[in-house]
């Protein structure tokens, strides 16, 4: 009900018409009202009625042919008659200006709503420009764009001038964003990479005892997991700002890779994989959405039991390219499915399991699809596992040539993948959109 409400909610262009209307209506009822009653007391008598004369009609009925008949009238019938002739003349007078005035204000009205709709649309002729400013902004992330309004010094020109200096503090806020993440990247990679390459040497040596390799290995894993920890800061970091390398790809496409890349781990759990990749177009960062499809990838591979199960599909369904990634393993309580897309949360007490990751793969997750203009959102299945889903603008047919995106109206959880919504210990069945040898069959990997 709100929904349809907000639909036919009138634009502002409209309230102001009808607001200028309704002042004009009100003034021609006002000017007509008042006309009305200046024409009704130029048309009474300087001296009011003649004495008598309205109970002549009242007390005594003057025949109809007395004036055919030839026959003499009283002072009285006459005064009598002529009064009752300027009272009819008065009546059809302000009967006719009502009439007529009535008309002529419907139709000025009508003339005025057109009118005000005009001047509505001048007026609002600069706030509509700020707006299609902004929208392209917030689309194309073009910040050095400006409205330049070079309007009378007015509000307009005021909210104009305003929002021009907001874009600039924005833009010189990005610009040190991204130089300090471009500082740190260099910064804090080159003292790890100095660190590896120390405790490498060290281990090489001829001479090293056993207890110096055992701290050498350790030290290289806490090393590596640093190095981790600081890529996934910078990854979240740099996704989050403007995309500079945007084009036309497909999800399918990125998946298959990124689980040819994932096969060797997932062997090593014993975590067999389903891939149901259909067309997915879409357009953004083939970098950032490869590390968005890596992270789903790697977390339904890390957080599963052995010999667990993994699912990846694919599809475009309503006009946006979808990419799911389900997978058995814990269960995951329904409170906690936001939760985890917030840096460095884990379930339960799993912030000491370092060897799983450094907690950011949802986040970077989340920042990559809103920095597309996308959504993700988080299932938790009834056996335990999580079913994970991304959903971003599908390719138009008039953007740049692709597979095209094939629609769907089913629910995306019974067609992709019929199982999630009870555990299972065996493949999904049922058919799945074929794409070479990779669907509707388990591939370890």
């Amino acid at each position: 009900m709100t929904g349809l409400a907000d639909r036919f909610r009138p634009t502002i262009r409209m309230r102001l018409t009808l607001l200028y209307t309704g002042l004009f209506l009100t003034a021609g009822l006002l000017l007509l009202g008042l006309t009305y009653l200046l024409v009704a007391a130029s048309l009474r008598p300087p001296g009011g009625p003649v004495a008598g004369t309205d109970q002549v009609f009242t007390t005594r009925k003057v025949p109809a042919d007395v004036l055919t008949r030839g026959e003499p009238l009283t002072d009285q019938q006459f005064r009598g008659i002529v009064f009752k002739v300027r009272k009819d003349s008065q009546d059809e007078t302000m009967k006719a200006l009502l009439t007529k005035g009535a008309v002529a204000l419907v139709l000025v009205s009508a003339a005025g709503l057109g009118l005000g709709w005009l001047l509505a649309d001048r007026a609002l002729r600069p706030v509509t420009r700020i707006t299609e400013t902004a929208r392209r902004v917030a689309r194309g992330h073009d910040l050095t764009e400006r409205i330049g309004y070079a309007g009378p010094r007015d509000e307009v020109k005021e909210l104009a001038d305003t929002f021009d200096t907001m874009l600039g503090r924005l833009a010189r806020s990005f610009d040190g964003q991204r130089r300090f993440v471009a500082n740190a990247s260099h910064e804090l990679r080159t003292p790890l990479a100095i660190n590896r390459t120390l405790v490498d040497v060290a281990l090489r040596r001829p001479g090293a005892s056993e207890d110096v390799r055992r701290l050498g290995e350790s030290l290289l894993v806490v090393n590596g997991r640093h190095e981790r920890l600081i890529d996934g800061l910078l990854t979240l970091a740099g996704s989050e700002n403007v995309m500079v390398d945007a084009g036309p790809l497909d999800l399918a496409d990125v998946a298959g890779h990124v689980l040819d890349q994932a096969a060797p781990e997932a062997r090593a759990r014993r975590v067999s994989s389903d891939r149901r990749l259909g067309p997915a177009p879409t357009t953004g960062d083939p970098v950032l959405l490869e590390r968005l499809v890596q992270n789903l990838v790697e977390n339904a591979v890390r957080h599963n039991h052995d010999g667990g199960e993994l699912w990846v599909a694919t599809r475009a369904r309503d006009g946006r390219a979808e990419v799911t990634v389900a997978n058995t393993g814990p269960v995951v309580p329904p409170y906690e499915s936001e939760t985890i897309f917030e840096p460095f949360r884990r379930l339960g007490n799993d912030r000491v399991r370092s060897d799983r990751g450094s907690g950011l793969g949802l986040s970077i997750v989340r920042a990559i699809a809103t920095a597309h203009g996308g959504t993700v959102a988080a299932t938790p299945r009834p056996g335990g596992g999580l079913t994970v889903t991304v959903r971003l603008p599908s390719r138009t047919p008039d953007d740049p040539p692709g597979r095209p995106a094939a629609p769907a109206r089913e629910s995306p959880h019974a067609v992709l993948f019929p199982v999630l919504s009870a555990p299972s210990d065996g493949a999904p069945g049922g058919p799945g959109t074929a794409r070479g040898d990779e669907t509707g069959s388990h591939s370890h990997g």
